[in-house]
């Protein structure tokens, strides 16, 4: 059986362990709350009302294309591109595609931050492999004037955090989303774990700090993780209601209908 993602990938191993996609969501949700195009995240609303829900529903899509065979796994990304043809429908523009470009290279650069933050360093074979799967989906999506190798990508990501980030009434709103669904304890264990993953620029424009106080626990987190305690940070980090979600996240996922 042919996988999208080889069975033996790195990727598998970061998208199948979910202290670290907790991570790369924390640092996509900084970012994304930056991004000039953040207005097509609110047109339908969903975003706002509920940013948890979307996180888990976006990162169960991300992980059925991680662990499925190809063609379920190209099923799902079509069934991607058809969701956001018909927000674009419905509002009567195209998203630019360097805004979908700007969600590729969140996900390549923070699987790779995360996974060196909570594990360890990645080779530059693995970073290659990384940055191949979600190039794959890009390439699927029909996205125009992607990279094609690693170097580029690193060379378009910079460029990318220099253009089309800037602090707007948006970044202030999904914040305070963010606050109101957290709480004010998870909330500021959010932005400490943030910090902790984002880039220069990103911290820059948030003004959230320059170093994160929980930075001198990630060595002791990385014993309990060892020694399977992680669970504690997971339940600092979001409400209970969220707990069968969280452990989901360290099961390969079950299959999504895409109709």
């Amino acid at each position: 059986m042919e996988y999208f993602v080889k069975e033996d990938s790195v990727v598998r191993q970061i998208w199948g362990t979910s202290d670290i996609i907790l991570f790369i969501f924390a640092g996509a949700a900084a970012e994304f709350a930056l991004n000039k195009a953040v207005d097509w995240l609110y047109f339908t609303g969903k975003l706002p009302q509920d940013p948890l829900g979307r996180l888990f529903s976006t990162v169960e899509y991300a992980r059925v294309i991680v662990f499925s065979e190809k063609q379920a796994a190209e099923k799902a990304i079509d069934t991607m591109a058809k969701i956001h043809a018909g927000v674009e429908h419905k509002r009567g523009e195209k998203i630019p595609d360097w805004a979908y470009r700007d969600v590729l290279f969140m996900l390549i650069d923070y699987s790779i931050r995360s996974f060196e933050l909570l594990d360890r360093r990645l080779t530059p074979t693995e970073k290659e492999e990384v940055f191949d799967v979600f190039n794959r989906v890009g390439l699927r999506m029909g996205l125009q004037g992607l990279p094609q190798t690693f170097p580029q990508w690193q060379a378009m990501r910079a460029e990318h955090l220099r253009q089309n980030l800037k602090s707007s009434r948006y970044t202030a709103d999904l914040f305070q989303q963010y606050k109101k669904h957290l709480g004010n304890i998870r909330y500021n264990i959010l932005l400490q774990a943030q910090l902790l993953v984002i880039p220069k620029r990103v911290r820059k424009l948030l003004d959230i700090g320059k170093v994160s106080v929980l930075l001198p626990a990630v060595p002791i987190y990385r014993i309990t993780r060892k020694l399977n305690l992680d669970w504690i940070l997971k339940a600092l980090l979001l409400p209970a209601k969220y707990k069968g979600q969280i452990h989901a996240l360290d099961r390969p996922p079950g299959k999504l209908s895409f109709g």
